[in-house]
């Protein structure tokens, strides 16, 4: 059991080695005012790229809230792309006035190959109108002064500018709620306090912003993983570009409540990180070695965390069993798992706490919900763990998640933003 406690307590030192740093990200963002351009610039002209599969349900919203922006409407052009739809997604987006593609692709399945060739087709028939393209997912709903605000961080010079990541239905239950924090604490502790320091933010799925340029250099889009968000970011940061962060910037997307699609997406994200950690790690560590603190973010936000949980929870687990059959004091083991768990959850209780007591006016929920769910994060953050496990192992594929569930929800938000 001495070499379990020692072995145990290296993990714990590596852990923090690896993570202290982002501890220091809360003071830094909460005190920090970094400015988040000037109120007066010129206004640029964007095409609003969506690509939807079976989105009937959500994406006349997504297109409302477009129409209902502060920014002039003529300098916004909706374009959607229907990616192997069956039902009438492209016949709303129509009407609500978008420029309308299909697409029928049953083996270039996900939505890096649906961007692709949406903007090839952009870039064809519409060259050089657009200085930006927005990307955004159908279950999105934009703030009225999104695109305004978004305008102002990219007219100060930013090629890449993502926005604050809320949700639709915090308040479905505990499995949202586990998303919405979690994405919560990522807009403003994660890429907050990076833009405050100067380092690289990361694109998070939906709700960012490219220039023309960087379309261009990349020609189209050909990110093809699992997580083509964190492959987009991470081939930018390898390149030495930095994606700027816009708070005010607001974003409602909805988070599933069913836990098998939990489940099945989580497994997809963390596939994916494999990808792309395959892909892009060697070239992250060695800009790490060159003093790229960016790189280095990125290279703590892929792995250690996932590996180091599992490596210490395994390592307990086959201590406690090897003990048991060979007649040792296993509730030592068992006691030592039990501590182990107990420091991840107030660990993690207290990032949740933080995060909720800071953006407390932006979670839109009941205040006895509020106080629920930051209970049960930690629970949520727990699951990743036998996700993880299993992601090592099982062929992984796209699939689309239903979106619609929290329409009272929404309802109720779009009266309040």
């Amino acid at each position: 059991m001495k070499t379990l406690n020692f072995i145990n307590y290296l993990m714990s030192l590596l852990f923090f080695l690896c993570y202290f740093y982002q501890f220091f990200y809360i003071p830094l963002k909460i005190f920090s005012r970094k400015d988040q351009g000037n109120e007066i610039v010129e206004k640029k002209n964007y095409a609003v790229l969506i690509c939807a599969r079976n989105e009937e349900k959500v994406i006349g919203e997504l297109i409302d809230s477009i129409h209902q922006q502060t920014y002039p409407q003529e300098k916004i052009t909706v374009f959607v792309m229907a990616d192997n739809c069956d039902d009438d997604t492209e016949r709303i987006a129509k009407d609500k006035g978008a420029i309308t593609y299909r697409r029928k692709d049953k083996v270039l399945v996900g939505k890096g190959y649906a961007l692709n060739a949406l903007l090839k087709s952009i870039m064809k028939e519409y060259p050089h109108q657009f200085d930006g393209y927005f990307v955004f997912d159908a279950d999105n709903i934009l703030k009225e002064d999104y695109i305004e605000e978004m305008n102002k961080v990219f007219a100060a010079g930013n090629d890449i500018v993502t926005s604050y990541r809320n949700s639709k239905n915090y308040d479905s239950n505990w499995i949202s709620a586990g998303y919405a924090l979690s994405f919560l604490r990522e807009s403003q502790f994660l890429n907050g306090a990076r833009y405050a320091i100067n380092s690289s933010c990361a694109v998070s799925g939906t709700g960012f912003l490219v220039s023309k340029t960087i379309i261009e250099e990349q020609k189209g889009w050909p990110f093809h993983t699992l997580t083509e968000d964190i492959e987009f970011s991470i081939h930018h940061i390898t390149q030495g570009k930095k994606i700027a962060y816009c708070e005010k910037a607001m974003l409602f997307d909805e988070q599933p409540t069913k836990f098998s699609q939990s489940v099945h997406q989580r497994l997809r994200w963390i596939k994916g990180y494999l990808q792309v950690f395959r892909k892009y790690g060697k070239k992250l560590i060695v800009n790490t070695l060159k003093g790229s603190f960016s790189s280095f973010d990125m290279v703590m936000n892929s792995m250690p965390a996932f590996m180091l949980s599992i490596a210490s929870l395994v390592l307990n687990v086959v201590s406690a069993i090897h003990a048991a059959v060979y007649g040792h004091d296993y509730f030592i083991a068992l006691k030592t798992i039990a501590q182990l768990l107990l420091n991840m959850y107030f660990t993690l209780f207290a990032l949740g706490l933080i995060t909720t007591v800071t953006e407390w006016k932006n979670i839109y929920a009941g205040r006895q919900k509020k106080i629920l769910y930051l209970f049960t994060f930690p629970v949520f953050m727990f699951t990743y763990i036998p996700i993880a496990i299993a992601a090592l192992f099982l062929d992984v594929s796209w699939k689309p998640i239903e979106h619609g569930a929290g329409h009272k929800q929404v309802e109720s938000l779009i009266k309040n933003i």
